[in-house]
């Protein structure tokens, strides 16, 4: 087992390590349009990144997760989404995630956040205490993947929209 990784900031070094991290985390991912490292891209571009957090083990990124503003349909401020979330494929189930996951939740409640959502397995994130949230939807997305984690025990009702960075293609957007 690898020794714990370090969770920092990522910094402009860490950049070209992001997104081959990223690609390669997602490639054989079949549910993956394999343009997480574009999202990410845009996401920094557009300065979207609210959090962007990277695991290191022995100097080399090993891990990545991204936060970035949602627009909720009721107006409530202050909700994040979570993704893309990656490790690398030689390291994952060894707690890289898990740690990324709990520093980014972290930092997303000391900066006064009031929840966060995101897409993904169900059987992962509700580890983390995302829960289906009915009354709150993103469109074209089902429900059973669709997950919220309020920090201050309030779920708005309505419908999320992800910075349009999501809408990212490739190099051209």
């Amino acid at each position: 087992m690898s020794p714990a990784p370090l969770i920092r900031d990522e910094t402009a070094n860490d950049v070209d390590a992001i997104t081959d991290l990223t690609r390669a985390a997602f490639a054989t991912l079949e549910v993956s349009s394999h343009t997480e490292q574009f999202i990410i891209a845009a996401l920094r571009a557009a300065g979207a990144l609210s959090v962007s957090l990277v695991a290191e083990v022995d100097g080399q990124v090993v891990g990545h997760i991204a936060f970035s503003p949602v627009t909720l349909s009721d107006g409530t401020p202050g909700w994040y989404g979570l993704g893309p979330i990656s490790v690398s494929p030689a390291q994952q189930r060894q707690g890289i995630g898990k740690a990324l996951m709990a520093a980014g939740l972290n930092r997303l409640k000391a900066m006064q956040a009031r929840g966060c959502c995101l897409v993904g397995h169900p059987e992962y994130y509700v580890k983390f205490g995302f829960r289906n949230a009915p009354g709150l939807v993103l469109e074209g997305v089902p429900p059973e993947y669709f997950f919220v984690l309020s920090f201050d025990g309030r779920v708005p009702q309505g419908s999320v929209t992800f910075h349009e960075a999501f809408m990212a293609g490739g190099p051209q957007g």
